[in-house]
């Protein structure tokens, strides 16, 4: 984020900001939901989850928020839940 390589996919889509991060996040969602309902073999959706991921920890470092507050969120849900 502070001194961003030329021609970088990750670059290009912070620049574009939140609104196109999470458009790629609702892609990505539609084709995990794809890859998973449409028979295409768990590659396929391991594949999809990974660019699903990826696309949201995007957002989450645009936005300043790192991603061990989501990892502490789930373990509390996790504690909450026993």
């Amino acid at each position: 984020k502070v001194d961003p390589p030329a021609g970088s996919y990750v670059a290009g889509l912070l620049q574009k900001g939140q609104p196109q991060i999470c458009r790629k996040i609702g892609e990505e969602a539609a084709e995990v939901m794809t890859a998973a309902l449409g028979g295409e073999g768990d590659a396929r959706v391991v594949s999809e989850v990974a660019d699903l991921w990826f696309h949201t920890m995007v957002l989450l470092s645009a936005r300043g928020i790192p991603l061990r507050r989501v990892l502490a969120e789930l373990a509390a849900r996790h504690a909450k839940g026993k």
